[in-house]
């Protein structure tokens, strides 16, 4: 009997502690996690005001998805994550027609990823990468503006940095995923 017992006990403990780990590092909750567009509403409004509430200002959303109720367009450009009731990691994705291409090789339509942000307290949980692995899935090249200190994070999703061109990137450092069989379009100053 206290073999057993001592069996059910050890067997506990180990269980325990793994999923104690799991929440640590936050494998645990990604179990339960999608990327889901979000609605163009009054309550989108309202959840993004928690982040902007964090003081990070110049990734708020609430600009676009005013103009965008006030459009009234029919698709949203808003990606999250929701834990329970509450959206605590937010993207936003526009496909760009393959006419105003100017980054990729041979000319094609892509995905300019905007204002990628995780809530604070939901850090370190791989909701970021989940959201990017989400935009790479539509399988066309993505090119983002990435935020002070993040270049670190962009690098381990597999983007890198464009050939710097004055007049197409004005003052911005723009990196670019490439899908096979892209290449990065380098202007040939040598022309005309």
């Amino acid at each position: 009997m206290k073999i057993s017992i001592s069996i059910v006990l050890f067997t506990y403990f180990l269980y325990y502690n793994k999923t104690i780990q799991k929440m640590l590092k936050g494998d645990f909750f990604m179990e339960d996690v999608k990327v889901e567009r979000l609605s163009i509403n009054y309550k989108t409004l309202e959840e993004f005001k928690r982040f902007k509430e964090y003081g990070i200002q110049e990734l708020s959303m609430l600009d676009e998805l005013q103009s965008n109720m006030i459009e009234n367009d029919s698709e949203s450009p808003f990606y999250g994550i929701y834990y329970g009731n509450s959206l605590v990691a937010r993207m936003c994705l526009y496909r760009v027609d393959k006419k105003y291409d100017s980054y990729f090789e041979p000319p094609q339509d892509y995905l300019e990823l905007w204002k990628l942000e995780v809530l604070y307290d939901y850090r370190g949980r791989k909701l970021g990468k989940q959201l990017v692995d989400y935009a790479k899935g539509f399988n066309i090249p993505i090119k983002t503006n990435p935020r002070v200190n993040s270049h670190g994070f962009w690098e381990k999703m597999g983007f890198q940095k464009v050939h710097y061109d004055v007049q197409r990137d004005l003052g911005e450092n723009p990196l670019i995923w490439l899908p096979e069989g892209v290449k990065e379009h380098i202007e040939d100053k040598k022309q005309g």
